[in-house]
């Protein structure tokens, strides 16, 4: 089977690759708008680029045709954010944070989760999260109705037991995370390991 995703397949293209480029990690991203709101949303174009320097990339999109999510606008505004893991026991709270809401309103509230101030940025971690990332904006690109958003990574925060401090080494059995599936709806745990 072939699709051709600049012609006939080209309104399915979003179904198509996010159905079999998987299991993708997801950014449960932080940011705060000028007032001081955090806003919070998961995204699954998602992952590291880089070590000299720490870096990742997620791709925001827009909430409606020419208009930024909250997330892209509070980066665009503040160029700071924080991108928290997500692992089994915050699932489904993360996909809470996933509702549309009016722009400027909080989806921490009544979330039953907790932010922690961050060290070295603005944004607040969400503390229930295994890791989270405070990063930096290092460049947004924008092709077509694609925003990718590119951040520096300046200080990582990992729960007690996951990393081992001296080998920087992660211990698989203490590490949970999840990873987004084919939309609409499914998820992947990763406990089946293995190892070559």
């Amino acid at each position: 089977m072939t699709f051709d995703l600049t012609d006939k397949y080209a309104d399915s293209a979003y179904k198509i690759l996010t159905g079999l480029v998987t299991p993708r990690p997801i950014a449960w991203v932080t940011t705060q708008n000028l007032e001081g709101v955090v806003n919070a949303a998961p995204f699954s174009f998602f992952n590291v680029f880089g070590s000299k320097p720490p870096m990742l990339a997620f791709a925001p999109g827009d909430r409606s045709p020419g208009v930024p999510k909250d997330t892209a606008l509070n980066i665009r505004l503040q160029g700071e954010f924080v991108v928290n893991l997500v692992d089994e026991d915050v699932a489904d709270a993360m996909v809470g944070t996933a509702a549309a809401l009016e722009a400027g309103v909080s989806e921490l509230e009544g979330s039953g989760l907790t932010t922690v101030p961050s060290d070295t940025i603005a944004p607040p971690r969400i503390k229930e999260s295994p890791v989270s990332l405070e990063c930096v904006r290092h460049s947004v690109v924008e092709v077509g109705q694609n925003r990718l958003v590119i951040g520096l990574v300046k200080r990582v925060h990992v729960r007690e037991g996951i990393m081992d401090p001296e080998s920087c080494r992660v211990d698989v059995s203490a590490f949970k995370p999840v990873g987004r599936m084919a939309s609409p709806s499914w998820y992947v745990r990763c406990k089946d390991l293995f190892e070559l």
